[in-house]
């Protein structure tokens, strides 16, 4: 599993993973329940990821929806 976004945005996060799932892809919401235990303030970012053989597709979706600064750094490793 590779990180392809990290982001404290619950609008963010959400809308990437409806799209990444539409383009047939297979993304895990990690740490959203994390808010229980930071006290729901929002401090601690949440994650998407993705299976390592779907990255490079998964990015390819993000840039074609103009998300391209939101891809994590650490999809590639």
């Amino acid at each position: 599993m590779r990180e392809i976004l990290r982001s404290n945005d619950p609008v963010l996060i959400n809308f990437v993973v409806v799209l990444l799932r539409d383009a047939g892809l297979s993304p895990h919401l990690v740490d959203e329940h994390v808010s229980a235990i930071e006290g729901s303030i929002g401090a601690l970012p949440r994650r998407v990821l993705i299976v390592a053989d779907e990255v490079a597709q998964a990015k390819r979706v993000m840039q074609e929806a103009d998300l391209s600064q939101w891809i994590s750094s650490n999809a590639d490793q």
